[in-house]
């Protein structure tokens, strides 16, 4: 695998001719706004409709002839840096879970959009039974790969019913038995008469590369990898200050 330390320093000027340019994919919502900080340590200033998530663009020019940015949903980050329509990307480690794909390389933790995916079921028939004497339950989510895996490694088979969203609904109305979920505060499944019975994995927002991107141009692609470590390290040392 290619070494980023040893690449280039992020104080270099990063080129910009013709194809050197890089694509990064960036999630709309709350990762978007919680990213800004690294982009204003690096010195790049993005674009007011993208920030406000406003107008019909989909694709933004930032101060740095070098970048572009592609806003998307945020499950759909990592399919873009997957398949080489963007060369990097910021998401969540919940999506990289679920579509654990190979072509993508997750070198930096930027500790941002933190939350945490978890089982939740109906507050009144929460630990009523034994969960380890299941053989299949019926589960509601976005994550179907995440809640097989999470179950099958219990030898346990777990229906799933796949939903967009209005997962807390699930079991109140006979959909499924629980549901698997992205959680932050807790605040809409207590709304919903749900509690979080176990948590599967934390999550928080990775810097994502595409490896061929890497392989074919390291000096580029490293030089914004370096960029991004440094500014999350300032952002580092400012809250230890």
């Amino acid at each position: 695998m290619t070494q980023i330390a040893e690449l280039t320093s992020p104080d270099q000027d990063l080129p910009a001719p013709a194809g050197e340019q890089i694509v990064m994919a960036l999630p709309k919502g709350r990762i978007l706004g919680e990213c800004m900080p690294l982009f204003t340590r690096m010195g790049i200033e993005l674009p007011q409709d993208l920030v406000e998530e406003s107008g019909r663009r989909l694709r933004f020019p930032t101060s740095h002839p070098g970048l572009d940015i592609v806003r998307v949903r945020s499950f759909d980050v990592a399919t873009f840096v997957a398949f080489g329509a963007a060369d990097i990307g910021i998401c969540g480690a919940d999506v990289l879970m679920e579509f654990d794909y190979a072509e993508i390389y997750a070198p930096l933790d930027l500790g941002i959009g933190r939350c945490r995916v978890s089982v939740a079921e109906p507050a009144e028939t929460a630990g009523t039974d034994d969960a380890g004497l299941w053989s299949r339950v019926r589960v509601a989510t976005k994550y179907p790969n995440i809640a097989r895996r999470h179950y099958a490694a219990r030898g346990i088979h777990a229906e799933v019913v796949h939903l967009s969203g209005a997962m807390e609904l699930a079991p109140r109305l006979g959909l499924s038995r629980l549901i698997v979920d992205l959680v932050q505060t807790g605040s809409t499944l207590k709304a919903n008469g749900l509690v979080e019975t176990e948590v599967i994995a934390s999550v928080s927002s990775r810097l994502i590369v595409n490896r061929a991107a890497l392989k074919t141009r390291p000096e580029v692609i490293g030089a914004w990898l370096a960029r991004f470590r440094q500014a999350l390290e300032q952002g580092q040392e400012r809250e230890k200050g």
